[in-house]
């Protein structure tokens, strides 16, 4: 199980944000997989709590619920007054990847096939309900927290859930209606909304809430989730078009299959002309999983400059974003770490 007692030593904690997932990925997917409750009914077990413990338990990295600690950490706070609002958040990306999934005729999500493949459609959507219904409910019953600070975690998870929600209308919206007029700044306003929100700013900003942190404190900490959070989704669609395919549980390339909207796409289709960008919009229309086909849409990126583009992009906006932290927030070993985090996130192609 997780060792709060260890978290609180500033000796102990990593110096690098890999080592920090690397050392508390597991006793964290533990302990947010306590949250999942059992039912009243052995057919509970077998079509609704069995197969989400199950799914939770391949649950990746767990990056959410650690910089939530680390944020409540850095301004002095516990972290273990923060593990249901973390909980909540982890619950929360499953049910996202459960509903993301469905929605994107999706096959495989962390190396394993999806949850509408194995447990059927209707069992899967419900799944995902699932998990959005534990993301209030453990904050609700958690008896460490006073009602002020749940007032305010709360509003801070129902306000995340609606912006995510925005973002995936955009995403699918974009690709129901074959739209090829994406800016990059629309593709920014999507992740920013669809990703950013929960996989960066709320994390942060409400394990400053629970630490105690001032209000200029949660508000720096947000801003560097929003601008690392972003990163961090360019870096995870850069990884999917030319990572190798081994590093990727989600899909190699499997973004153009599914037509996505990334920021090297949109980039490519305002930069390419004539027989080229009708090419990449034939591919990105067509569904292909054919493996020459997809290897000639990353070309066409990469020859638009879109590839470089969109890396640089992710590289300047965490630089900036860990002046701003550093400037913001009084040195300590989690603050250090966190600075750690935005070169983590886009170093993963390296």
């Amino acid at each position: 199980m997780l060792n709060f007692e260890e978290l609180l030593k500033p000796e102990n904690m990593p110096e690098s944000f890999e080592d920090y997932l690397e050392r508390y990925a597991n006793p964290v997917g533990d302990a947010v997989n306590e949250f999942i409750p059992k039912g009243s009914h052995p057919d509970m077990e077998r079509y609704l709590y069995g197969p989400m413990l199950h799914y939770s338990r391949n649950g990746g990295k767990r990056h959410r619920p650690l910089i939530c600690f680390a944020a409540c950490l850095a301004v002095g706070g516990n972290p273990e007054r923060a593990l249901s609002a973390a909980a909540a958040i982890e619950h929360f990306h499953t049910a996202a990847l459960i509903h993301d999934d469905i929605a994107d005729e999706a096959q495989l999500r962390r190396g394993e096939p999806c949850m509408h493949l194995t447990e059927g459609l209707g069992l899967a959507i419900n799944m995902g309900d699932l998990g959005l219904q534990l993301v209030n409910g453990t904050v609700v019953k958690d008896e460490a927290l006073d009602d002020h600070v749940k007032v305010r975690v709360l509003t801070e998870l129902i306000e995340m859930t609606r912006r995510t929600i925005e973002g995936q209308a955009l995403d699918i919206g974009w690709a129901r209606d074959g739209r090829y007029d994406i800016s990059p700044e629309d593709y920014l306003i999507m992740a920013t909304h669809k990703t950013a929100h929960y996989s960066g700013a709320v994390p942060l900003a409400i394990g400053a809430i629970v630490g105690g942190g001032t209000e200029t404190q949660i508000e720096c900490l947000r801003n560097y989730g929003l601008d690392t959070g972003l990163a961090f989704q360019i870096q995870d669609d850069l990884l999917n078009l030319v990572g190798k395919a081994e590093s990727t549980k989600k899909g190699f390339r499997d973004d153009i299959t599914e037509g996505k909207r990334t920021l090297v796409v949109v980039h490519a289709l305002q930069n390419l002309s004539g027989a080229e960008r009708e090419r990449l919009v034939e591919l990105l229309s067509s569904h292909t999983a054919d493996e020459a086909e997809l290897a000639e849409a990353v070309d066409l990126m990469n020859r638009s400059g879109s590839i470089e583009y969109a890396r640089n992009y992710a590289e300047n906006l965490s630089s900036i974003a860990k002046n701003r932290l550093v400037d913001m927030i009084d040195p300590s070993p989690a603050r250090d770490m966190l600075v750690s985090m935005a070169d983590w996130f886009v170093s993963r192609l390296k």
